[in-house]
């Protein structure tokens, strides 16, 4: 991506025409683009957010310092009666807020010393779009609940008619459940990626993780943790070989397709949609109440983050293992039983009391 050359800003400066307004204007812009570069951000990422702030631009009736929340909600709620998706909006609505930011931090001084105004953040706490978990509180099922759908799912594989592709399915889910890869990661797992040389329990090697703001992928390795290792020793030593000769390819995909490329002499990588499918015929099967979309591989990871923390992984191992850049993002993944606030109180209150009774008996 090339940027235009420019000119510092540093020191105020005035203008003698509307085209010099618009030239600063641009320069700023142009600046911002290059603080991204500068952090490493996608050129894809860097041009997106160059579009929605132009956007926002050509929605203004003033220079871009000059906008105010109102300029926001007009044209948030244009979106709105455009019929763009909540995600869209919030997308869109964030890089306007990382622009805002970026000026106000940086340019505010030249801004007010050049036009006597004081640029401020239109996308506030009102206007901030909720995104597209709005309403979509992902409660995970229960353990009597996840253990009827992978019991029933276990036991009935024996009896497919098509055992491959449901003992691969079952698979994918049980990782999801298990350790908490996302989808995509998991599609996008070689056989080289199962390390059993590392730890207790060996790790999966997590080469695609979702990665933020443009950086690219982050990779992490996941611990084969809550039965996970033996499930991969299944999957390896009993199953992936018969779909073909690449069983023994580092670079072979861990989740294949049925089909098979004979150029490359390895097998096509099992896509999202046939794992989400299998998930759903399994639960629509084995768990009925939760079919209809209620249960999908994001809800697994969701269940997984739960469960481990109730039998007592702390927070920070859990992030480390979902792969989270905030612990605040992790905690949104915990989701506990009622009776469990008043569980943990009265277990502190027996450590104190035995603490208590400990040093009175000294």
């Amino acid at each position: 991506m090339k940027l235009a050359a420019m000119r510092s800003i540093g020191t105020a400066r005035g203008w003698r025409s509307e085209e010099d307004a618009a030239d600063f204007e641009q320069e700023i812009i142009d600046q911002y683009a290059l603080a991204m570069a500068a952090a490493g951000l996608s050129d894809g990422y860097i041009a997106q957010s160059r579009a929605v702030v132009f956007e926002f631009r050509h929605h203004l009736d003033v220079p871009l310092w000059q906008a105010r929340p109102s300029d926001a909600d007009a044209f948030l709620a244009g979106l709105r009666r455009a019929g763009l998706a909540v995600t869209t909006r919030a997308s869109k609505a964030g890089a306007i807020a990382q622009f805002y930011d970026f000026a106000i931090a940086r340019y505010q001084g030249d801004i007010n010393a050049l036009t006597e105004w004081v640029i401020e953040q239109p996308i506030d706490e009102y206007n901030r779009q909720s995104g597209s978990s709005l309403g979509k509180v992902r409660v995970p099922p229960s353990d009597s609940e996840i253990d009827r759908l992978f019991g029933g799912w276990a036991a009935s594989l024996q009896d497919e008619r098509r055992y491959l592709p449901a003992a691969r399915n079952y698979f994918a889910a049980s990782l999801w459940r298990r350790v908490g890869v996302r989808i995509t990661e998991s599609t996008k797992l070689d056989i080289r990626d199962w390390r059993p040389d590392l730890g207790a329990l060996g790790k999966l090697h997590v080469r695609f993780g979702k990665g933020s703001r443009g950086r690219g992928s982050k990779q992490r390795l996941v611990p084969a943790i809550n039965g996970a290792d033996k499930l991969i020793d299944w999957w390896l030593g009993d199953v992936r070989h018969r779909f073909g000769p690449d069983w023994d390819d580092p670079d072979a995909p861990m989740i294949p397709s049925e089909r098979f490329d004979h150029e490359l002499g390895r097998s096509w990588r099992a896509s999202d949609d046939v794992l989400r499918r299998g998930l759903a015929r399994a639960t629509e099967r084995f768990l009925p109440a939760w079919a209809g979309g209620r249960m999908t591989p994001h809800v697994l990871r969701h269940y997984c983050a739960s469960s481990l923390y109730l039998a007592g992984m702390d927070l920070k191992a859990l992030q480390e293992l979902l792969g989270h850049q905030w612990l605040a993002t992790t905690t949104q993944y915990i989701h506990v039983p009622g009776e469990h606030v008043e569980d943990s109180w009265m277990q502190a209150n027996q450590r104190l009391e035995d603490r208590f009774e400990g040093m009175t008996t000294r």
